[in-house]
């Protein structure tokens, strides 16, 4: 006779497309894997489970009120805004989170964009094939100005553990560090100039965004936001979607009020086809990979089984509600 508490993933597909395994999982749980679920069939799908997984699926209150048997969610990602926390709360059935297992590969994907940004190694690869280099009556051939990070100001929005790993980098590049985070100076943090959001806006030379979506930080990146920055100022938004007040970005960059922006991230996922940044210029956007890496990935399962493993032995970790 089975006696595993039986699971369900509502939206596996993302974290892992194949290349990973799930086992780690199904020797905790009697387990069942939906790449997607379309959010009229989560009802369905998660009826008789005592444990929900789910990435980007909304498991509302009204849906949780639907599943008698839940007992226990866990997400397959940092962020559970799509989850009705307070609802379960109510239950008594716990939620959490995967915490801080993506700090690296987005501090890289921040430098991918600014050194994009800065370098132009695509446009130059374009105008390259494209012959502009072959038709240079000069050894060398460039269109645009070129500069050195070296001795650049990086400031930093959100200084928690991705921020830190963005700092650390920066200064690998001989850039100095400002930063502003709500909680102030950081203990054992000695070289970053930690100050107020306007002074870090004033003198930074590219801004990198990491705070979470929150009321407060909703539509941030705004025109009151770009208007404290220089005009060579790069932004870099590895952080929500949401925090971008995207038409205000493209205005910025049509009118030349900044330099460029680079995002992980869009307000709507995927986005919509009138997203005013797929026409902007000196727009960089990835589609949402900056956590994406195997090496990530497989840090990211190894949580979920620990998130798993937790509620089964009654000592839930990672809780979030």
């Amino acid at each position: 006779m089975n006696n595993k508490l039986k699971a369900v993933i509502l939206d596996g597909y993302t974290e892992n497309p194949g290349d990973l395994s799930w086992d780690g999982v199904r020797q905790l749980v009697d387990l069942t894997v939906y790449d997607r679920t379309p959010q009229e069939q989560v009802v369905e799908r998660a009826q008789g489970a005592d444990i929900v997984i789910v990435n980007k699926v909304a498991l509302t209150k009204e849906i949780i009120d639907q599943l008698p048997d839940l007992k226990f969610v866990s997400t397959l990602a940092t962020g559970f805004n799509q989850i009705d926390g307070a609802a379960l709360r109510e239950r008594g059935i716990p939620l959490s989170n995967i915490p801080a297992y993506s700090t690296n590969a987005v501090a890289q994907m921040v430098f991918a964009f600014v050194l994009e940004l800065i370098n132009k190694t695509a446009h130059y690869t374009a105008d390259v094939k494209g012959g502009a280099w072959t038709r240079c009556p000069d050894f060398c051939y460039w269109n645009s100005p070129l500069y050195e990070l070296d001795g650049k100001v990086l400031g930093i929005i959100g200084f928690g553990k991705i921020g830190k790993r963005v700092s650390e980098i920066a200064k690998a590049f001989g850039m100095s560090v400002m930063a502003y985070t709500p909680s102030g100076k950081k203990v054992g943090v000695d070289d970053v100039t930690f100050t107020d959001m306007d002074t870090v806006l004033k003198n930074a030379d590219v801004i990198s965004v990491h705070c979470p979506l929150t009321p407060d930080t909703a539509g941030l990146i705004n025109k009151e936001f770009i208007g404290k920055l220089k005009n060579s100022a790069y932004i870099i938004n590895t952080s929500r979607g949401p925090v971008a007040n995207e038409q205000d970005i493209k205005d910025a960059l049509t009118s030349g009020d900044i330099a460029g922006y680079g995002t992980d991230v869009l307000s709507t996922e995927p986005p919509r086809a009138d997203n005013p940044l797929l026409t902007a210029p000196n727009c960089l956007i990835t589609p949402h990979i900056a956590w994406a890496a195997y090496e990530t990935r497989v840090r990211l399962m190894g949580i979920l089984e620990e998130n798993v493993r937790g509620f089964v032995n009654g000592a839930t970790v990672n809780v979030v509600n």
